[in-house]
């Protein structure tokens, strides 16, 4: 390890052994994560009636007039690409116990979420990659729908 990396990790190291020795809480479901019952506010069946018979949901941050992160964007900008301007969406920052419960639900970590005909796609980086191999061309028909980018010939 190079003389300025191990100076610049050295302090971030004994920091992290002191935060390792801290008592983690026994709960795994946060009290500010129920609806005061001590059931979750928002179960399976809840995120289910989002997601299924739907053709395309996205969970984003913001909305798509106004995205508030830059993968929440990125979706944004490829569905407008392929012509995709109306779907449903879910602002994820209007309530935290709604995006944590999103997260269990979908067992994927972080937002945008993208759902097609009821299942996960992903979010940003695997929608860019779709867009860029042709695979959301054929996505986009699977929900009726034909890709703006068919339409264009290859001179425009």
């Amino acid at each position: 390890m190079s003389g300025f990396l191990a100076r610049y990790l050295a302090p971030r190291a004994s920091l992290s052994l002191r935060v390792a020795s801290v008592r983690q809480p026994s709960v795994l479901i946060p009290r500010w994560y129920s609806n005061g019952s001590g059931a979750p506010k928002y179960d399976n069946k809840y995120y289910d009636g989002l997601v299924k018979d739907k053709k395309l949901v996205v969970f984003m941050k913001g909305d798509p007039s106004a995205p508030m992160c830059g993968f929440s964007r990125l979706v944004v900008q490829i569905l407008h690409m392929h012509g995709v301007d109306q779907y449903e969406h879910h602002n994820v920052l209007e309530d935290v116990e709604f995006k944590e419960g999103m997260k269990q639900y979908s067992n994927w970590p972080t937002f945008p979420q993208v759902y097609m005909n009821g299942e996960l796609v992903g979010g940003a980086d695997i929608m860019l990659q779709m867009h860029q191999s042709g695979d959301l061309i054929e996505e986009l028909k699977n929900i009726d729908h034909q890709s703006l980018l068919l339409d264009k010939s290859p001179s425009e």
